[in-house]
């Protein structure tokens, strides 16, 4: 990643019809295109403090998508982790066990929600050199699959939420549920 070249990317906010529209497949992999969008994926990830993105938020409607944990402003307990980008991925296998938890969004700015998502979920997925890969996440990892999985397929979170009880602005998560 030459990051002289990197862009942070103009996110796409909730109304926008690519936010609803299922991407479609990534073709070529290894194209000087798609290689520069993952570079520009995490790049912009890091800079806007998300924990993960996927590339319809940057108006890109190909299924594709960067998990990139690490505490930040917006998420100060987050899990440190590589960024890992995530080509065609299939989520092929959910927990039974499911955990409810506060998701934001940054399509969806100043909100968070709360969202039941699977504890444990195994991933189908080509990395950046185009290998396949198959692995199990779980916890707070699998919850960020989950929400960019549901942006490559056109939902967004506010979809999951079950109550607008369980909606809070940004400003009063951090108030009273990371400070309080």
């Amino acid at each position: 990643m030459n990051a002289a070249t990197n862009k942070v990317l103009k996110v796409a906010e909730l109304g926008n019809p690519v936010l609803r529209s299922p991407a479609r497949l990534v073709e070529n992999i290894q194209s000087p295109y798609v290689q520069q969008l993952i570079d520009n994926l995490i790049h912009t990830a890091a800079k806007t403090n998300g924990v993960g993105i996927a590339a319809p938020q940057v108006f890109e409607s190909v299924r594709l998508f960067i998990v990139a944990s690490r505490p930040n402003l917006r998420y100060l307990h987050a899990p440190v982790m590589e960024p890992m980008p995530m080509i065609n991925p299939q989520i092929v296998a959910y927990s039974d066990e499911q955990v409810k938890g506060w998701e934001g969004c940054l399509s969806v700015p100043g909100m968070r929600g709360q969202v039941m998502r699977s504890r444990e979920i195994e991933v189908v997925y080509c990395d950046r050199e185009g290998q396949q890969q198959q692995k199990v996440f779980t916890d707070f990892v699998a919850r960020i699959i989950q929400h960019e999985f549901d942006h490559i397929n056109g939902t967004v979170f506010l979809d999951r939420v079950e109550s607008t009880l369980d909606l809070m602005s940004d400003a009063e998560y951090h108030a009273r549920i990371v400070c309080g």
